[in-house]
């Protein structure tokens, strides 16, 4: 039996991005579902629906659902750019405690490893937006 890393019989392709950040949580989590912070994770031009089973598109074609929400802890969503053909499951989630909190983006779901390595880019460029917006807060 063959195991190809970061594909599981769970959720088939997948990759996660984290890093900590010298900010209590729910100073980062205020700024993710905030306008500014969407646009930076999510796309430009969409409130970030709270409730499961709103649907969202962003200005640039992005689709989805809200799967799950828990305020100030994660959100759970579909995730379909538009020049793709299916969905993936994208969560966004915080942990740690104090003035340091952990950023994890983890995305299920993806088509084949290519797909995996060009959303691992996408979510590090992310995640250095995130950090680069936070530094000038």
């Amino acid at each position: 039996m063959t195991s190809s890393v970061g594909k599981t019989a769970d959720v088939g392709w997948n990759i996660g991005v984290s890093r900590t950040l010298p900010y209590p949580a729910e100073a980062v989590w205020d700024f993710l579902v905030s306008r500014e912070g969407v646009a930076i994770w999510l796309g430009p031009g969409v409130e970030l629906p709270r409730e499961p089973g709103a649907e969202y598109e962003t200005a640039n074609g992005t689709v989805g659902e809200i799967r799950s929400f828990a305020d100030g802890d994660r959100v759970r969503l579909t995730w379909r750019p538009s020049d793709w053909d299916h969905d993936s499951t994208v969560q966004v989630r915080l942990s740690g405690s104090g003035a340091k909190t952990t950023l994890r983006f983890h995305q299920e779901w993806l088509a084949d490893a290519e797909e995996r390595e060009e959303q691992r880019a996408y979510w590090q460029d992310v995640t250095e937006r995130v950090v680069a917006a936070l530094a000038e807060r």
